[in-house]
């Protein structure tokens, strides 16, 4: 029984959606009025972000790929360039304008992953039985170990790179 069909509570499409929105209250709280960054928010934000990338990457597409006996799902190539351009963005220091392009990103590729047509809606349907245990360990993964942030010219290079080769644009003004 997918989404449509009466959702459960804890259907993939409903926690994953629900943390996509607390995700994005944490990214709106980390910059201030003045266009400063609220470092506790934005840490909490890029804390958040790593562990929903991680729990969609080690147990949402693996759990898909067996599901389909080793074929994976037609999506997925695609959200793992964006989630290697999204984990990118934040390497380096927050400012202002990486808030801004990681906010525009992640509006584009949340629709890969909610609706209809995405992921979590595809997970939920394709997994059926195995639903109920996938959502313990959803639950259950643990927090991520975040790096400090660095501006080095090898991490605004890689930063460059996998934003490119997602498909997205960085500002002309950004170094590396």
């Amino acid at each position: 029984m997918g989404p449509a069909d009466g959702e459960r509570n804890g259907s993939i499409t409903r926690i994953l959606v629900d943390d996509h929105r607390r995700l994005e209250r944490l990214l709106e709280s980390a910059i201030d009025r003045g266009g400063r960054v609220e470092r506790k928010s934005y840490d909490g934000f890029r804390a958040g972000l790593l562990r929903h990338i991680g729990i969609e990457e080690k147990i949402l597409l693996p759990a898909a790929l067996r599901q389909r006996g080793g074929e994976p799902l037609p999506i997925a190539a695609k959200l793992r360039l964006d989630h290697g351009a999204i984990a990118a963005l934040l390497m380096p220091t927050p400012t202002s304008r990486v808030l801004a392009t990681l906010h525009s990103v992640l509006e584009k590729h949340n629709l890969l992953e909610e609706g209809p047509e995405g992921l979590y809606y595809t997970c939920d349907t394709l997994l059926g039985e195995d639903i109920d245990q996938l959502v313990i360990r959803l639950r259950a993964a643990p927090e991520v170990t975040v790096l400090p942030c660095s501006d080095t010219p090898a991490v605004l290079g890689a930063v460059r790179r996998a934003v490119e080769r997602a498909g997205f644009e960085l500002p002309s003004d950004f170094p590396g």
